[in-house]
């Protein structure tokens, strides 16, 4: 029989744990104000010892989602590190010096650039595509997308998707995000190269600064991830081989009405291989 275990408070399981990944939309915030109780959490976690690294799919560096999460109230007191997948983007940018890049997604993204020699071109001239989003994510989808797609297909064109998430909340609403045009990318045949979670390199590079700020290497039994999302979060740590608590208040709300009555299939269904522990929302 499977089972579910259901957790009120982060306390109750990093008795053991010496670093927290945790995930920023839909845990630490929702787009348009922090919670309070997430930062209380991960600030308690950090007063007693552990390391908190914020693992988050903003296609923009760590020091614009800083900014962010000021603005947002989240203090910087509430973590240790940010590891985004806009700077493991960059990465991939500045190694193509020379080669001309489409860029789709929103002017508010363009801090992934700063400080790169990014040559732009339009799609039939470019050798690659780099995707941070919608150009309009308040009112587009993937599907409108469909026919630049097919013409970048017909050229072979790799996308470089720097936000494998599909949807995130803004608010009480869910906008949609690089991932969902990624994967219609992939529907069609294209070549697609994944930055983020659920994909191991971020994992890699939260871990690698957690060792060098702790000065010591961490047994993956002694990680603990956090997040709301089935696809990104719970599957890229099930896939590094580290823990999970997941945390039902945010993209999947719907789906989690009435959990604890799920029988095993039915769990089996909706995460796979189920995580560590769950809770409605994040607090110490």
């Amino acid at each position: 029989m499977t089972t579910l275990r259901f957790v009120e408070h982060l306390r109750e399981l990093v008795g053991d744990v010496d670093v927290v990944l945790s995930d920023i939309w839909g845990v630490v915030h929702n787009g348009l104000e922090a919670f309070p109780e997430a930062c209380a959490a991960l600030q308690a976690a950090r007063g007693e010892g552990r390391t908190v690294i914020l693992i988050t799919n903003a296609p923009r560096p760590a020091d614009s989602v800083q900014r962010q999460l000021r603005k947002l109230g989240v203090a910087d007191d509430t973590y240790d590190a940010i590891v985004s997948s806009g700077d493991l983007t960059r990465s991939f940018v500045a190694e193509r010096n020379g080669q001309a890049v489409f860029w789709l997604g929103p002017q508010r993204d363009n801090s992934i650039y700063r400080g790169l020699d990014a040559v732009f071109a339009p799609l039939d001239q470019a050798d690659y595509i780099v995707c941070t989003g919608p150009f309009d994510d308040e009112t587009e989808s993937a599907e409108d997308y469909r026919g630049m797609m097919q013409q970048a297909r017909l050229r072979n064109l790799p996308l470089i998707c720097a936000n494998p998430d599909i949807v995130v909340e803004r608010g009480d609403r869910l906008v949609y995000c690089a991932g969902a045009i990624a994967e219609l990318y992939r529907e069609l045949g294209g070549e697609v190269i994944f930055y983020g979670k659920p994909h191991r390199p971020i994992y890699e590079r939260s871990l690698a600064i957690a060792q060098a700020l702790r000065g010591a290497a961490v047994p993956l039994d002694r990680v603990l991830a956090i997040g709301d999302s089935v696809r990104t979060d719970l599957a890229g740590a099930q896939g590094f081989g580290i823990d999970c608590l997941f945390v039902t208040r945010g993209i999947h709300s719907e789906d989690f009405e009435g959990i604890d009555g799920l029988d095993a299939v039915q769990v089996r269904e909706l995460f796979g291989h189920p995580p560590r522990a769950l809770t409605r929302e994040l607090r110490w």
